[in-house]
């Protein structure tokens, strides 16, 4: 029996168990396999480990996708993550080539996908808090938003949670050195049933000009003395 014999449900659920690689390439063999990749609903979960994965052609974004991943775990991500006054020609080189790139992505998602329910971000330092407003006042429906060391992530995200944020159950902001305690209780206070996580994020040094943060170092040596 040749694998096109089978009914749709049973490819579907066979392309359920590759990658989005090997999707691709089984796609490409005939005509039938090629309307199974395109079928919205083996989309519904999307993982991506690498800014350069959301460029190639071998996913589709529609409104069946709830649960969508974009965690960059490289030793490079740490150079995005430092402040811009930090780095380097070489390193602000590096940055450039892919600032846009998870939010255009993002916003991509925000035209296609209402229906999200969950998002994870982790080491995507060009994130902004504008890009987050966005996902959640067109994805009303999500209910757990997790942002791991995205060092843009500001107040103002905290407080576009409490603004457009009625669905949301879960919120993670950890190691999102730029967030503060008092945006933090603002979520707390106004958003009681969300469940709140912010690992070192309100307690790690914010980003500033070198001046100020010269500033904050001293004052904390001066506190441990004390």
């Amino acid at each position: 029996m040749h694998i096109t014999q089978l009914n749709r449900e049973c490819l579907l659920h066979l392309f359920s168990f590759l990658d989005k690689n090997s999707r691709k390439n089984l796609a490409k063999t005939c005509h039938k396999l090629l309307e199974v990749f395109q079928d919205p609903l083996l989309w519904s979960l999307l993982n991506f480990h690498s800014p350069v994965e959301l460029k190639k052609d071998n996913f589709l974004l529609g409104p069946a996708l709830k649960h969508l991943s974009i965690c960059w775990y490289s030793e490079r991500v740490k150079v995005c993550n430092i402040e811009d006054w930090m780095k380097n020609s070489f390193q602000k080189d590096f940055c450039k080539r892919h600032e846009n790139t998870v939010s255009d992505f993002l916003l991509d998602v925000c035209n296609r996908c209402p229906n999200l329910l969950s998002l994870t971000l982790s080491g995507c330092g060009h994130v902004t808090d504008d890009c987050i407003l966005q996902l959640l006042k067109n994805c009303p429906n999500l209910k757990s938003l997790k942002l791991e060391n995205c060092v843009q992530i500001t107040d103002h995200t905290l407080e576009a949670v409490t603004l457009h944020g009625a669905s949301l159950r879960t919120l993670h902001v950890d190691f999102c050195r730029n967030v503060t305690q008092a945006g933090l209780q603002r979520v707390r206070e106004k958003c009681p049933s969300v469940m709140l996580r912010a690992e070192r994020s309100a307690n790690m040094i914010p980003d500033s000009k070198p001046g100020k943060r010269l500033m904050l170092e001293k004052a904390s040596r001066k506190l441990v003395q004390l």
